[in-house]
């Protein structure tokens, strides 16, 4: 079968309040268009990640017309199950947005890429007719994460097979990082100079720092990190902030029952409060927020103390600078923990430090972060148009994958082997003559080339054995003894077929590959030359 002419490269910035698509032609690289053609949303390099089902799951609608529509104060308002922040359930962090009950995040996820599918394919028919693209998309999460991801992504009609190659997942710290190489000339960066990128999204903020090495190629040099403290835990703050005022549990049921509702008021609250916030009280106004006009439906379920409270407020919740503050203190504070982090891990000096993603572009957070690290990093820039960082810098690394000259592993990786066993090993894991055990390939920190290879002679234990079994494993820890240890999983299978000679040594030559972004794996028999592979998806 003849592979397809690839000559467009197009990549999807999934996020978790906002998404986004952008793509190029081989034949124009320099030429990168982020799509503004949203719906009702025009204008915008992004469309909310927010999807709107009637009462029998089926899609409504998807982006901002899945946004609620100003709440009426008469007439029944019927909830339309508004669905957000479904991405987070990819990640491992605590207390997962609830979604409503009936509803399977992967099931949100893929409805979500389908659509968002549909409009890319539409604007590339529209400018180059019956030309087959490739995508990118950029994650930072671990293997099962991005397993999901294609798994959904296959789904969605994205890619016509689940393993095929011309689906590419890079790392979002890393596609910002490529985007901003274009502007270290403008800072005075060359050869050899480190800088650091700070990506703040809806939900997540990642860290990398990289060298710029000779041939505009990147170094990493030093593990990247991340938490979940982007712009929508500010709105989240801003949710407890109204609960003190109205009673946690009247936010609750109006969450479960008229989510509509809440989510317009969240997006009330941005518009005249989170966006405009400076952190200088000589710009700052007090904000009214009209209960009864953006959220009618809340004073049926207030009650007691809070009630009376209310109405003798006229149901008006006045909110004051240090409220603002106070909402975002706990997340900036995060944020600016994590970039300590990161410096600390490197004794280079940073020369510059770029923030980018959506939520860079709030003022507040721009003036915490220089306030805090002037003394350390020479200049603390935002690139013009932060919000495409990623899914820009994405697409630049579809064209030209070699600009990445290594990456520092994220996790340990591992292989489960049999050897003999000792009288220093446990007794009860003693199988035989052999005990099994946790065989490590790859260290979290160390820092690998691209197509770096490791290489490993494993045999079978017996001369009757025909089957052998080197399956991957990873952990977050430097190493382990055992693949049933706590935090060390699985990543998949891998079973071979290894025939029986009457050699009581049968070598096999174990070759794994740390590739673009997945790893390759290949068993190669020694006495007859036979080769078996395996492909891994992984976020190193």
């Amino acid at each position: 079968m003849t592979e397809p002419d690839i000559r467009v490269v197009a990549a999807i910035d999934f996020g978790t309040t906002y998404s986004g698509y952008a793509y190029a032609h081989k034949a124009n690289p320099n030429e990168i268009f982020a799509n503004t053609d949203w719906q009702e949303y025009e204008g915008r390099f992004k469309t909310p990640t927010v999807l709107k089902y009637n009462d029998n799951w089926k899609l409504e609608s998807w982006g901002a017309p899945a946004l609620t529509e100003r709440p009426k104060r008469r007439g029944k308002n019927i909830s339309k199950k508004p669905v957000e922040l479904f991405k987070l359930h990819l990640g491992k962090m605590e207390n997962k947005p609830s979604l409503p009950s009936g509803l399977d995040y992967k099931t949100a996820i893929t409805d979500y890429l389908c659509e968002i599918t549909k409009s890319l394919k539409t604007t590339l028919e529209s400018r180059w007719p019956m030309v087959d693209f490739y995508s990118q998309i950029p994650a930072e999460f671990d293997a099962t994460a991005i397993a999901t991801m294609r798994n959904c992504a296959h789904k969605a009609g994205l890619v016509q097979q689940k393993d095929t190659p011309n689906l590419l997942f890079t790392t979002e710290p890393e596609a910002a990082a490529i985007h901003c190489m274009k502007a270290l000339r403008e800072h005075d960066l060359g050869v050899g100079d480190s800088f650091m990128v700070v990506d703040c999204g809806g939900g997540t903020v990642d860290l990398t720092t990289r060298k710029l090495l000779a041939g505009n190629k990147l170094s990493e040099i030093t593990e990247r990190e991340g938490d979940f403290c982007g712009g929508s835990f500010v709105d989240q703050e801003f949710i407890k902030f109204l609960g003190r005022k109205v009673g946690s549990s009247a936010i609750d049921l109006v969450r479960q029952n008229h989510y509509g509702q809440l989510q317009y008021m969240v997006q009330e609250f941005c518009r005249k409060v989170k966006v405009p916030f400076t952190g200088v009280i000589k710009d700052f106004k007090s904000v009214e927020l009209d209960l009864e006009d953006i959220c009618p439906i809340l004073k049926q379920y207030v009650k007691g103390q809070a009630k009376e409270d209310m109405e003798d407020a006229e149901w008006v919740v006045n909110i004051e600078f240090d409220d603002v503050k106070a909402m975002f203190d706990p997340v900036v504070g995060k944020i600016i923990r994590l970039i300590h982090g990161q410096l600390n891990k490197s004794d280079e000096e940073c020369s510059v430090m770029f923030l980018v993603g959506g939520f860079s572009e709030s003022r507040y957070l721009q003036s915490r972060i220089r306030q805090e690290f002037n003394g350390i990093v020479k200049n603390i820039p935002v690139p013009p148009n932060p919000i495409v960082a990623i899914v820009k810098g994405a697409v630049q690394f579809g064209l030209k994958q070699d600009v990445i000259d290594d990456r520092v592993l994220k996790w340990t990786y591992g292989t489960r082997i049999a050897r003999d066993w000792t009288p220093d090993d446990p007794l009860e894991r003693k199988t035989g003559k052999h005990i099994i055990v946790f065989e490590r390939l790859g260290k979290k920190g160390d820092r690998v080339g691209v197509d770096q290879k490791v290489l490993r002679i494993f045999a079978p234990t017996s001369i009757i054995q025909e089957h052998a079994c080197l399956d991957l494993y990873v952990t977050s820890k430097d190493d382990a003894e055992y693949c049933d240890e706590p935090d060390v999983n699985l990543l998949d299978n891998f079973n071979f077929h290894v025939p029986i000679t009457g050699d009581d040594i049968r070598p096999i030559l174990y070759v794994m590959n740390f590739g673009m972004v997945e790893i390759q794996t290949t068993a190669i028999n020694v006495a007859t030359g036979e080769k078996y592979d395996k492909t891994f998806d992984f976020d190193i």
